[in-house]
């Protein structure tokens, strides 16, 4: 049931309210940004254009560089424009929004990161019944899973948030909507709703992140029984993944694996896995995967070929 709510507004104070600062920041932020949505946009077509990258991994990558350009739009352009403005607001049906959308992609790229781990154990460890096991149905269902999991996470966070009774302060003292923030406007005890979000987030993030450490661990583990070359092309696929996934998940179990308590140094751990982890995803995969980087080159080859035939037809 919907307790009592005065507050119709909410003033994020952002990263900074020093003038300077924010113009530093707005500049640097907007680069990722387009960075980000550059990169991972490109990994999307590339993927789906190129019938050479067909296989699950690359599927489940062009879904994971989807959700991060997504993930990354939430946070980031509200953030640009209240960098140039002087006061930053959200409306509270806004920051409710906010709230779902953050946590529905961050919670689907929690149990994307588990497929694709599991995709990379059958590869390596099953390598005879891969195509047979990781069959396209699998696949889309594997998807559909972590955007279950994803929706089912976020609509927990948000129904404890919404069920809190907010009647006086309205100031966070953050640059985006969040759960810890949030907590601490209720005019009522947090204890438990604390307890069981860190509980929520804490243990998924704790306990996913542990189990993709000792799934990568087996997978290398099993590297010995294979060829040179083998263990070469899986050692680069796996360390492009295992970094991946400690870029998302330190900064999560960072914020989310305690008690429910706000820090200044809160806000630059939210910018890691907000703003810079997705800049960064693409990068690693791209540098690290030769099958992609190939398949780009060829892919904007045709393509600048193709504009060229058509710019200059034959006479």
């Amino acid at each position: 049931m919907r307790h009592s709510n005065n507050i119709t507004e909410l003033v994020l104070l952002g990263l900074t309210q020093d003038p300077v600062g924010q113009k530093t920041l707005f500049v640097m932020v907007l680069l990722i940004y387009i960075v980000t949505m550059v990169g991972n946009l490109l990994i999307v077509v590339t993927v789906f254009a190129s019938p050479s990258l067909g296989s699950p991994m690359y599927y489940f990558l062009a879904y994971l560089s989807l959700m991060d350009a997504v993930y990354s739009t939430v946070i980031s352009p509200k953030l640009i424009i209240d960098l140039l403005c002087g006061k930053k607001t959200i409306s509270f049906p806004a920051c409710m929004g906010q709230l779902f959308l953050e946590h529905l992609f961050g919670g689907a790229e929690v149990f994307l990161l588990v497929a694709m781990a599991y995709d990379r154990y059958v590869a390596i460890c099953k390598p005879l019944h891969y195509l047979t096991v990781m069959n396209r149905q699998v696949c889309i269902l594997l998807l559909v899973v972590a955007w279950v999991g994803g929706f089912v996470h976020s609509m927990l966070q948000v129904l404890f948030v919404y069920s809190l009774p907010f009647c006086g302060p309205n100031v966070i003292d953050h640059f985006i909507c969040d759960m810890y923030p949030l907590l601490e406007l209720a005019c009522t005890d947090t204890y438990f709703v604390g307890f069981t979000v860190a509980a929520n987030g804490g243990a998924i993030c704790m306990v996913i992140f542990i189990l993709l450490l000792i799934s990568y661990g087996v997978i290398l583990n099993s590297l010995e029984t294979h060829s040179p070359e083998g263990r070469r092309k899986a050692m680069s696929t796996c360390s492009s993944h295992i970094t991946v996934v400690v870029l998302f998940f330190v900064p999560c179990v960072c914020m989310y694996v305690r008690p429910v308590s706000n820090f200044h140094i809160d806000k630059s751990i939210t910018v890691v896995y907000t703003i810079i982890t997705p800049m960064l995803n693409p990068l690693v995969y791209t540098l690290r995967n030769p099958g992609i980087k190939i398949a780009m080159e060829k892919l904007w080859r045709k393509k600048l070929t193709f504009g060229r035939i058509r710019m200059c037809p034959p006479c």
